[in-house]
């Protein structure tokens, strides 16, 4: 079938219905709903069997509904209406929600349903649900509503029909897919306005630290919380509770890893970002690092570290932890939005180095659920006085890490990617001897859309798990590969049928057993070995030091396009246009090669290659 794909952006959920349609066999074509474009024009050009909207903001226009079916993905469960659905779910203390597929109406959100599946709501940020547990329910829906759609024969229910069904889910029993979840509690379904600031808002001397990290969780990664701040107005971003540390509400008490912490009337919370109000007449905003963002404003405080090792009994955030289970070690890292900072970098690196020299044979990297990494800091980089020495500090540092990982000979490494990767963060993953990646996660091996050859020694990894020819492809199509097609092609050994909740045990089972396996020994050895002939025939520091070459060229050019595109990925400019590689030739279904014609050059300004775009609420 020819489905057509229309987004606001090309962003996680979108991406992953199109690498997973694409896997069974469906070509896919994308077309984002951008300010002075032409949807019913883009339809009579794409001439799609099906129209399937993942996330978009604003209507279908009735000219095209009225002529083509037109499903759109609304998270949350049936009834539910709204544009913040998931953003009050989380904020209400909802622990259960579900995603409706629903047909294109005149009301938004109103359409007869096609499909609806449950999930629950841990209590983790909107972004991680978003691509976590609502984008599964959102694909088993989107899976089912496509499949009823090919039959030719399914009818879907006007909502008033399925209202109270299935717990408020909807859809009867065969849309229950994976799991039975009753009515959501203390989120009921109904049509609700867009959450707004002044109920967002903060009240440091009466709001306790349980409500303070549920509005910051709820309004993570965007809009934020609009809260005042050593005088100034900022958005503050992310949130996580502090088991220790106290003082009168509203203070700040300490800095971690360039996070701040502050007081509630009852504890403390960690915000790890800021982003800056946006003033009259000035360019957009971006979200630093908190301590970074504060610069000078910030008074002295103490950098409350933590161990490698935590105190379990007492717990508290942090971006990089150790733990161990008999000979396995679990070196977990989480940094926002997936980007590594020259000094997050560093800061893994002395980890990695230590976890190094504990008494293991098998030693885990990874987070426990959401991002493994995107590579560099573009973010950080923008703001730097010189963002080219910047962009060259940061991608030698991440260099350095995969380094590390490539010549640690006396255990076995596996790379756990519980959730999305992107370029320098993919080869990160491939640097270890084994690759284990959530069926959910969505890779981008790629780098040129950001207009850069790339690094993080990708020319020794990647033809070496996949072929050169397969190596090519990925680098040239600059598409999303889902976890089940990168199983298919090398670049990752297991794929985890499992949630985002059961990943980490899952892992740590599987490590645990690797570790116990009689041949783990000699596959050490083996893997030293392996490693003395590669440095006689062509060193691995060779294939750095031939990308770092095309990279500095790069970083150093003002005139070169990284810069422009950096900048527009940055600020959220949005595309002019659909970027071409999105061209129906250029997507059809997995393992086919497009023409050369669509993937060749260099992108437009305005692309962003990103694997989760610029906008994670539905």
């Amino acid at each position: 079938m020819h489905i057509l794909l229309v987004a606001s952006a090309f962003n996680s959920l979108t991406q992953r219905a199109h690498a997973e349609l694409r896997d069974r066999g469906h070509t896919v074509a994308v077309e984002l709903a951008l300010p002075g474009g032409s949807l019913p024009e883009a339809v009579r050009r794409h001439a799609p069997q099906l129209i399937l909207a993942p996330m978009l903001k604003t209507a279908i226009p009735r000219e095209v509904w009225s002529a083509h079916t037109c499903l759109v993905v609304h998270p949350g469960p049936v009834g539910d209406r709204g544009p913040s659905s998931l953003d009050w779910a989380i904020h209400e203390g909802a622990d259960q929600w579900g995603v409706t597929v629903l047909q294109a109406d005149e009301e938004m959100d109103a359409g007869d349903v096609w499909a609806s599946v449950p999930c629950l709501l841990p209590p983790v940020s909107k972004s991680d649900l978003y691509r976590g547990e609502v984008a599964d329910a959102a694909l088993a829906a989107v899976l089912l509503a496509v499949e009823r759609f090919a039959t030719g024969t399914f009818v879907p229910r006007k909502q008033a029909d399925q209202a109270g069904q299935g717990g408020g889910q909807g859809g009867g029993e065969a849309d229950q897919v994976g799991q039975s979840v009753a009515r959501p509690e203390g989120a009921h379904p109904r049509t609700r306005p867009y959450l707004d600031q002044s109920v967002r808002r903060i009240d440091w001397a009466e709001d306790s630290t349980r409500t303070v990290v549920r509005k910051l969780r709820a309004a993570d990664s965007q809009p934020g919380v609009l809260d005042v701040l050593l005088g100034d107005a900022w958005y503050l971003h992310g949130g996580h509770p502090e088991s220790v540390l106290r003082g009168h509400p509203g203070e700040l008490l300490a800095t971690r890893a360039g996070a701040i912490c502050r007081a509630t009337k009852d504890g403390a919370v960690w915000i790890p970002e800021l982003r800056p109000r946006r003033a009259p007449g000035q360019p957009p905003t971006f979200k630093l690092p908190a301590v970074q963002a504060l610069g000078d404003r910030l008074p002295p405080l103490r950098e409350h570290t933590v161990p490698l090792f935590p105190d379990a009994r007492h717990p508290t955030w942090t971006d990089i932890r150790y733990r161990e289970e008999g000979n396995a070690g679990f070196l977990s890292f989480s940094f926002p939005g997936g980007a590594m900072s020259t000094a997050q970098c560093r800061r893994l690196l002395d980890a990695y180095r230590d976890a190094c020299t504990r008494p293991t044979s098998v030693l885990v990297l990874g987070g426990e659920r959401d991002f493994f990494s995107n590579g560099i800091h573009l973010n950080v980089i923008e703001a730097a006085d010189d963002p080219g020495a910047e962009s060259w500090a940061n991608i030698n540092a991440i260099d350095d890490l995969v380094e590390a990982v490539l010549t640690t000979t006396d255990r076995l490494v596996v790379s756990a990617v519980a959730g999305n990767a992107a370029a320098g963060g993919v080869m990160l993953a491939l640097a270890a001897d084994e690759v284990w990646c959530r069926a959910g996660a969505v890779l981008n091996p790629h780098y040129r859309l950001m207009g850069l050859y790339g690094s993080e020694y990708w020319t020794y990894t990647l033809p070496r798990r996949v072929g050169p020819a397969a190596a090519e492809r990925l680098m040239r199509e600059a598409l999303p590969v889902s976890a089940a097609s990168a199983r298919r092609t090398g670049l990752v050994d297991r794929v985890m049928e499992c949630g985002p909740q059961e990943f980490a045990a899952e892992v740590g089972r599987l490590a645990a057993r690797l570790a116990a396996l009689p041949g783990t020994a000699s596959r050490i050895t083996a893997k030293k070995r392996e490693l003395d002939r590669q440095e006689n025939v062509i060193p691995p520091a060779a294939f750095r030091e031939q990308e770092l070459a095309r990279m500095r060229r790069t970083f150093l050019d003002p005139d070169a396009p990284y810069h422009a595109l950096r900048r527009a990925f940055v600020r959220k400019e949005r595309p002019r246009r659909t970027p071409p590689h999105l061209s129906p030739a250029a997507v059809a279904p997995s393992g086919q090669i497009p023409s050369e014609a669509h993937v060749t050059g260099t992108a437009p300004h305005g692309v962003s290659p990103r694997p989760d775009g610029w906008y994670e609420e539905s």
